[in-house]
Parts: structure tokens; sequence; C-alpha cells
């Protein structure tokens, strides 16, 4: 098989694959029936991952760990907000936030940590203080310094939801495979970023990781989970392509340095233009490593 019909039979399969987002849609004999799949389309379906191929460590000639910001506000990062509101939309559509949150309560995803390098980690308990306050209103206070018990609708329960994840923190490795002869990117780790719970109707409430997930551990996980596809609705994209395709904007905020790991604020202090321009000096100098291997 040469490389023209390798290629046409890999795309065959990607469509194939993303065709059954709406499953038995146009066959349904009722609402119930849309989604499932037919006998055939279960015992053909392989819908897992693409693994991630061995790396030898005496293959990587280069490499660069980059820690990255995804501003969910910025219009081609919306499939990884949206949506925020699921009352009256179907349960195969969620955000990105939703689904890790699920599946950390439902124990599919084993671990969270609470910071980028995984040296700790933390429980669902841990995260009650972080995602949610409870508190009690004045004339809850009243009913109980009158020494009378405190009515339920005076105690106000404030819980962080899909719609205030305002960004995504991600951890990321560059490296030169000089086995392949090509700059390739493993993501590494994730975390939604939302206001302090404490200080959350504050008009610039410090914002804050509320966990980090080891990615690898999370791929089939959100393998399985779509995005809306805007322009084929027909072929939703998943969460686990969407990330490792990088189909997303980012600034990188950090890289591994001598100084600590230091961050790019940290060195550039009160001025977003130059930590922006600094950001995308540590792009361009990964992308010119790779030009740089090649002479003509």
């Amino acid at each position: 098989m040469n490389l023209k019909n390798l290629l046409l039979t890999v795309f065959s399969l990607f469509v194939t694959m993303f065709s059954f987002g709406q499953a038995n849609i146009l066959n349904a004999g009722s609402p119930e029936d849309i989604g499932k799949k037919t006998i055939e389309q279960i015992q053909l379906d392989n819908d897992l991952p693409l693994e991630y191929g061995y790396v030898d460590e005496r293959d990587v000639l280069w490499a660069k760990t980059t820690w990255e910001t995804i501003d969910l506000d910025e219009r081609i990062n919306f499939p990884l907000y949206y949506p925020i509101d699921t009352v009256n939309i179907g349960s195969d559509r969620r955000a990105l936030y939703d689904i890790l949150l699920a599946n950390v309560k439902n124990g599919k995803i084993k671990k969270i940590y609470a910071d980028s390098y995984f040296t700790e980690t933390r429980t669902l308990s841990d995260l009650d203080g972080t995602l949610s306050k409870i508190d009690t209103l004045d004339l809850g206070y009243e009913q109980y310094n009158a020494g009378e018990p405190v009515d339920p609708q005076y105690i106000e329960t404030t819980t962080i939801g899909a719609a205030d994840i305002s960004e995504y923190k991600i951890r990321g490795y560059w490296y030169f495979d000089k086995r392949q002869g090509e700059l390739r990117y493993r993501l590494l780790g994730i975390a939604p970023v939302a206001p302090d719970v404490n200080f959350l109707n504050d008009d610039e409430p410090d914002m804050v990781p509320l966990f980090w997930v080891w990615y690898p551990d999370v791929r089939e996980i959100l393998h399985k989970a779509k995005a809306f596809n805007r322009k084929n609705t027909s072929m939703p994209f998943t969460y686990d392509h969407i990330l490792n395709a990088r189909r997303f904007s980012s600034v990188i905020y950090k890289e591994d340095n001598i100084q600590g790991d230091r961050e790019v604020n940290e060195y550039i202090i009160d001025n977003a233009l130059m930590q922006l321009l600094e950001s995308e000096r540590i792009k361009e100098s990964i992308r010119n490593f790779e030009m740089d291997m090649w002479s003509y």
C-alpha cells in the first residue's frame, strides 16, 4: 500500500469514527433511539484514542517544558468553554470542565493534583472548599443570635460552575525526536482556572487553578467526550483531539529555566504588552530550533 492509499484509509476511519457522534439520528424510530448505536456499529467500534508511541530518551536531542494559558474569552477556544447551560441541551454535550469534574466525582479520574509538578495529590473532599462555599445571610445571623434555628432560605451556597471557568492552564513538553527528525509536543497536564470562590463577585477576583490532572490518564475519557464543531455538526471533535492537535490559542506564561522556573510576570512586571512579546519570543525560539536543524 502506497502512502496515498494509507492516508486515504486513515482519513476514512477518522471520518467514520466521528460520524457516530449523532449515531442513528436518521433511522431513529423515536427520540429515545437517537445516539444508540446499531449492533453492527458496536461490533465495528474501536473508538479509542491513538496511543502515544514509545520514545527512547536517547532519541530526544533537545527538549523544553512550557506552561501556557488558554483564555476562554477567545473565539477559537469556545469549544472548550461551551455549553455552560445544560438545562435545555442533550447529555452528550458538556463543557470540558463538566467532563473533568464529573469523572473526578465518579472515580474514573483517580488522581488529581494541587500543582503542575504533580507532587501533591488532592482528594474530592479537598475540593469542597475550593469549589463551593456556604454563607449565612444577615437575617440568618439575627435568627442565630436570637437563639432560633436558622431558616434554610437564609443559608446561601455558592458553587463554581462551567460558566465561572475563565481559562485553562496546561503544561507541555516540546522535544526534537532525532529518529523521526521532527519537533513534537506532548501534553502533560491541564487545570481549569476560576476566580476564588470566596471572592467570586469581586470586580477583580484572584484566579486560581482548581486542580491539575495528569493528561495521559484522562485521554480515554476526553476521547469519548465530544465538543461542538461549528463547521459540521455531524463530525464533532473530541476534547482529546482538540488538545493533542493544539486546536486552541494560548500564551506561554512560564518555561523551565535556571531561576527555578520563574514565570514571565516575575521578571517583566506590570507590562502586559512586554509579557506577551516575551511569550512570543519563547514560541519563536522553539520554532527556530527545528528550522536550525536543517541546512540547504
